[in-house]
């Protein structure tokens, strides 16, 4: 957070911190500063990267960057607090219904759309936990696991009733993600050993490959 920045992140006029909205400028130059560390941080990891790669690749000067943001990390900060709500969006959407089948079915196809469509998301994420997610961490704790807990409770009651075939509920979903990431985080392999229409060959397989295992 830069020092022009209020506890929520909104522009202060330094009298009394007493928040104000950003201007249109603002949110656009935050906007640029963000959309060129994702592509510099999914690329080269959080150690490989520099202010000076994102501000190049912002079309803007380091001391300009710094004006909106404290440092390299405090970026990759706010990147990884707004990928973890979205990222997580799928997961909660799953709900107790009369189909269990079909919404783990949804889930899937969900997280695979995910991989295509926010490949550098995936790569920023995966990259965070590859280093021991030192910044990640609180997120995984106290979002995560207990949002976690819920969904494999209510996988596993599916599996008791025997409305979809009983596996390890929790070992289920990191099946799910390693799959479905598979096709971002390890884009460039798929691309050179793979040059069919890779999505729809992957939705064909996600789909045949969990729907066998969870038919009761």
């Amino acid at each position: 957070m830069s020092p022009h920045d209020g506890p929520l992140g909104e522009s202060t006029d330094g009298e009394g911190d007493r928040p104000r909205p950003r201007s249109r400028i603002q949110k656009r130059n935050r906007a640029r500063i963000l959309d060129a560390a994702l592509d510099v941080f999914s690329a080269q990891g959080f150690r490989g990267s520099t202010l000076d790669q994102i501000a190049d690749g912002a079309g803007m000067s380091k001391p300009n960057v710094l004006y909106y943001f404290d440092g390299k990390e405090a970026i990759h900060v706010s990147l990884l607090n707004a990928l973890m709500d979205r990222w997580l969006d799928p997961l909660r959407t799953l709900q107790d219904t009369d189909a269990p089948l079909d919404a783990l079915m949804d889930y899937v196809h969900a997280k695979l759309d995910m991989s295509f469509t926010m490949p550098r998301e995936s790569r920023l994420f995966a990259s965070e936990v590859l280093q021991g997610a030192p910044r990640m961490s609180p997120h995984l704790e106290s979002g995560l696991r207990p949002l976690l807990d819920e969904k494999c409770a209510l996988i596993g009651g599916w599996m008791e009733a025997g409305r979809i075939a009983r596996t390890d509920p929790r070992h289920l979903v990191f099946s799910i993600w390693a799959v479905t990431q598979h096709y971002a985080d390890f884009e460039a392999q798929v691309r050179v050993l793979d040059d069919g229409p890779v999505r729809k060959a992957a939705e064909a397989h996600v789909d045949t490959l969990f729907r066998r295992l969870l038919t009761p």
